[in-house]
């Protein structure tokens, strides 16, 4: 008890829990982009379940990688060489968890650009996407996105009450805006391959991040806004040019 009413007092704590929960809100876009387009291909009855599903499971992922949090730590060790560079598993992750992304992204753009793609573009012998199948993407992506957090979140404070905080913020946050974010998605198509472009780009980034090669963070999601500020303007163009044809027919 007395440890926690030290942490309310010291004024370090509170900063450390606002970074940290800065953190993890900006983290969690990347997730929730990626769980709204799978989510979205489900029926819509089940779209807004597996959304708090997979969020659900990012919550249990991180809590309990900060339950193993010196464990987590010492995954920045080398473990791999390739090409006189030194890979840990943290890497090893990272660079998995991209493959993943763009593989994910690619796939989907191919699908969406594929006059007649069937169930499933690549493999028609595929069935339709399930929510086992959704659920399942959901979490390894969520284990890879918790991994990078959390040795984030060790290097930012030392506190396991403010890692705990944080990723319970980070989380609600997500789920308040899992469903209007999906929707906006879904009501926008175009919306749709800009998000999946956002994808490929976060995947390559990862990659790059795991053979040691640090992209800053704050490159990528101006890069991010810049496109989606372009993305906005266009619709904005597009509804004005509705209301005029209405206008005119009218």
């Amino acid at each position: 008890m007395a440890y926690l009413l030290s942490l309310l007092t010291d004024p370090a704590a509170w900063v450390a829990l606002a970074a940290l929960v800065a953190m993890e809100v900006v983290l969690g876009i990347d997730n929730l982009i990626f769980i709204s387009i799978l989510t979205n291909k489900l029926p819509t009855e089940r779209r807004s379940a597996a959304r708090r599903m997979g969020i659900g499971g990012a919550l249990v992922l991180r809590l309990a990688l900060l339950g193993t949090v010196a464990f987590v730590v010492k995954l920045t060790a080398p473990v791999l060489v390739i090409f006189e560079a030194g890979l840990s598993w943290r890497d090893l992750i990272l660079i998995a968890g991209g493959l993943f992304l763009v593989w994910k992204a690619t796939r989907e753009i191919h699908h969406r650009v594929d006059p007649d793609p069937g169930p499933d573009a690549i493999n028609p012998a595929v069935p339709a996407t399930s929510v086992f199948t959704v659920i399942s993407q959901i979490l390894v992506l969520d284990l890879v996105f918790s991994v990078d957090s959390i040795i984030t979140a060790v290097g930012m404070t030392e506190h396991l009450p403010i890692m705990v905080i944080a990723v319970l913020v980070a989380v609600a946050t997500m789920l308040f805006a899992a469903d209007p974010l999906a929707n906006f998605i879904d009501a926008n198509p175009t919306i749709v391959m800009l998000a999946l472009g956002f994808l490929l780009l976060i995947g390559t980034t990862l990659i790059a991040d795991g053979f040691g090669v640090h992209v800053p963070k704050g490159y990528i999601y101006a890069a991010m806004a810049f496109s989606a500020l372009i993305e906005a303007l266009n619709m904005l163009s597009r509804r004005t040019r509705q209301r005029r044809v209405q206008v005119r027919q009218d």
